[in-house]
């Protein structure tokens, strides 16, 4: 029998790899959370957009019959975790109706103190406006298409 002598070299990265690895995926942190969190704040000023838009159709049928809402609750809404409060009410019946939405309680910093608000003039036209109010960190490419 012969012996068979059997070389083992120890397998594994190298510390210089593994520095080049940590400082890669360093790299694309840094690049991805800014966006990740812009991102997020824009579909949380969209989503609020979309919850109070969805008051229109019940404010149309109140304005058909002359009359005009009294809270937000009398036109169906229940509750969001990204308003501060209640969306607003002013107006109706021969005048122009608001609902206006001011972000706070669970919305993105960024967003913070600012206001989402739809108009209905008195020819049934809605319009939409975002503003900035205190936000901190606010940037414009968080209007969702067709708000002001």
């Amino acid at each position: 029998m012969k012996n068979i002598k059997m070389n083992h070299q120890q397998q594994g990265f190298t510390l210089i790899e593994l520095m080049i690895v940590v400082a890669i995926i360093g790299i694309l942190a840094a690049i991805a959370i800014p966006q990740y969190q812009d991102y997020i704040a824009r579909t949380q000023v969209n989503r609020v957009y979309s919850e109070i838009s969805a008051l229109k159709t019940a404010a149309e049928e109140l304005a058909m019959r002359g009359e005009t809402p009294g809270n937000a609750a009398s036109l169906g809404f229940t509750d969001s975790n990204l308003m501060g409060s209640a969306p607003s009410i002013s107006g109706g019946g021969s005048s122009t109706l608001t609902i206006q939405a001011d972000l706070g309680d669970e919305a993105a910093t960024a967003i913070t103190g600012a206001s989402v608000s739809i108009s209905r003039t008195t020819s049934g036209l809605w319009t939409c406006n975002v503003g900035k109010g205190s936000a901190p960190e606010w940037d414009g490419s968080y209007v969702p298409v067709g708000c002001n």
